[in-house]
């Protein structure tokens, strides 16, 4: 074992290979947790993609080993984050075995997909169910699905077929806080998350979460985290 841990190391040098960068890793997985699936878009990678490693020389068969292992590891990820042990294995053994009946790449990229799109959405209702009623539940989810535009009420109540003022009203004895706060704190979440693991100026990030200016971006974001952007940037940002 040692010999071949060794071969292998010296392979991998030899050929200037290079693992994925763990800080993205983590952050694609935190971002499945938090069911926002506009975040994982953004961290998601496709499987088996470069700096992934070969698990089989046979293409087809490594595509699937890699999928086991993304599949697996999000359902425990999920359930460190509050899904039911018995919801998150049973999700994962499901997708487990499609991705084995595959005969086509084409076919296990698209179970790949449905697979993480399955974990975002269900610990989307995961974070909320048996807290709100299910029509805030779905302002919430109309919310965290449109974080890269402009959110007024108004399309919000629209979209529910109700009265803005009632869903006003709703919100706020809810969740404790105003519609517009809420919208401000999702996408403040979402630009941490972006300063943590991305490249993204403060500039881009505040274009990109569709806030009205750059200054307005700074302040909200000290207003919930405490610090600027640019001190939470130097603080907790991760590199390779």
């Amino acid at each position: 074992m040692k010999n071949s841990m060794a071969l292998h190391l010296f392979k991998n040098r030899e050929e200037g290979f290079k693992y994925a960068p763990f800080d993205r890793e983590i952050a694609f997985y935190e971002s499945i947790c938090s069911g926002n699936m506009e975040l994982v878009k953004m961290f998601m990678a496709p499987l088996c993609c470069e700096g992934c490693g070969t698990l089989s020389r046979n293409y087809l068969q490594n595509l699937k080993y890699h999928f086991t292992i993304t599949t697996a590891l999000i359902a425990r990820f999920c359930v460190n984050s509050g899904m039911t042990p018995q919801e998150a294995y049973s999700l994962s053994d499901i997708y487990i075995m499609k991705a084995d009946e595959c005969t086509k790449e084409s076919e296990i990229r698209s179970v790949h997909l449905n697979m993480i799109e399955a974990y975002t959405h269900k610990m989307r209702y995961v974070r909320t169910e048996n807290i709100y009623s299910k029509r805030i539940v779905c302002a919430m989810d109309y919310i965290s699905e449109h974080l890269h535009s402009r959110i007024k009420i108004e399309d919000t109540a629209e979209y529910l077929k109700i009265n803005p003022a009632y869903l006003s009203r709703a919100f706020k004895a809810e969740t404790g806080m105003t519609f517009t706060d809420y919208v401000n704190r999702k996408k403040i979440e979402e630009s941490a998350g972006l300063l943590r693991y991305s490249e993204y100026t403060d500039l881009e990030i505040s274009n990109l979460l569709c806030f009205s200016s750059q200054s307005y971006f700074i302040k909200i974001f000290k207003k919930y985290i405490g610090v600027t952007p640019n001190e939470y940037k130097k603080k907790y940002r991760f590199t390779d």
